[in-house]
């Protein structure tokens, strides 16, 4: 208890559920709806009809938060506040131990990646009032592009380049928008870590010196980029040689925990409080509990350990790929900036049949392999 409370770090070691259980019955008493003999006359007093949803959230009923500030203290819920402080400085050491050891402040949201960069452009547009386009190194995935769109803003899309078999930032392009558009006019860059290949995760050490160069800000979409080394490390990078305002990661993909919730981290104190002011009401625990419950549960020895078989997994995966490629005349895309994700070539099959590649699409699925694309 002590490393957690007191220190805010993920434990080493695991708790066993049953510590766990008794750690959130004891957070749970501190909220009043929870006091025996309360009598609750507001409009949000922590009431629950069904035992089976009380127990399920643990009896932790009253959410994160105030109307004005998901980061603030609930005085009436002083257990409930206690688990959200407790989980933001957990997560900000698994963060700081993934490998951005500069990473100064971050908390959770129950929303996904895409409102939650929402949330970020929205804030940024307080401090940039003329400013009305974002410049998007292209990254084919819907969320990112709608977090833009439902924030009242217009992307610039900047073509990624081939290099060999890798798509990879347009440094000069982005430059050249800039100049094109004037910097007073840009939101901010919002940049790409984690992707599909034959696309690799942006240049951020480039694209942040430039973003500091003219005065512009930084957002990292940095989706399921916690658990890999190498995206990590270009946050850090980019931070340290340029400018870096916050970067977004989903708590499914990277802590393992329901889809809900997301981590906005970053290097200013401030501007993350700025952001968390700017979450209207108050907001569900459960992505909090979640993984709270998850990183007690591995503790900071399980999670490394998990770092480590994914990137085992990822060069066995690679190996057999290659095998395979080799084997029906295609070949493994060579991605060597790309720590995540592989891709092959379909082309014998394609020119075969052009029906042929949605059908192998069709096959893996009914044989029960699902992620592929």
């Amino acid at each position: 208890l002590y490393i957690i409370i007191i220190k805010g770090k993920c434990p080493e070691d695991g708790w066993d559920e049953s510590t766990i259980e008794l750690f959130l019955h004891e957070l749970a008493i501190m909220d009043s709806n929870n006091f025996l003999g309360n009598c609750g006359v507001g409009e949000r007093e922590g009431r629950v009809a069904s035992g089976l949803v009380a127990r399920r959230h643990y009896r932790l009923i009253h959410g994160i938060g105030r109307s004005g500030d998901i980061s603030a203290v609930q005085p009436k819920a002083a257990g409930s506040s206690l688990l959200n402080k407790l989980t933001n400085s957990v997560v900000l050491d698994i963060i700081k131990l993934s490998g951005v050891r500069t990473v100064t402040s971050c908390f959770v949201v129950p929303m996904a990646t895409g409102m939650s960069l929402t949330l970020c452009f929205l804030t940024l547009r307080h401090k940039r009032p003329k400013a009305k386009y974002i410049i998007w190194p292209r990254i084919d995935q819907k969320s990112c592009f709608k977090s833009m769109i439902t924030a009242g803003f217009e992307p610039v899309v900047v073509e990624n380049v081939l290099e060999g078999d890798e798509l990879r930032t347009n440094i000069e392009a982005v430059e050249a928008k800039i100049k094109a558009l004037g910097a007073e006019n840009i939101l901010c860059v919002h940049s790409t870590t984690s992707c599909f290949a034959p696309r690799v995760p942006d240049r951020l050490e480039e694209l942040a010196v430039i973003c500091a160069n003219y005065d512009i800000p930084h957002i990292v979409n940095n989706a399921y980029g916690v658990q890999s080394s190498k995206c990590m490390h270009l946050i850090q990078q980019g931070a340290r040689v340029g400018r870096i305002d916050a970067f977004v990661q989903s708590l499914d993909k990277n802590f393992m925990v329901p889809v809900g919730g997301a981590v906005i981290a970053g290097f200013s104190e401030s501007f993350l409080q700025e952001i968390s002011k700017m979450y209207p009401g108050r907001a569900s625990a459960s992505p909090s509990l979640d993984v709270l419950i998850t990183l007690l549960s591995l503790g900071a020895s399980g999670y490394k350990q998990l770092l480590k078989e994914r990137k085992e997994m990822f060069s066995y995966l690679s190996s057999e790929l290659k095998k395979l490629a080799n084997n029906h005349n295609e070949r493994l895309l060579d991605t060597p900036h790309n720590p995540i994700s592989l891709a092959m070539s379909l082309k014998n099959l394609d020119e075969n049949n052009d029906a042929a590649v949605t059908q192998l699409g069709s096959m893996l699925f009914t044989r029960q392999v699902s992620g592929a694309r």
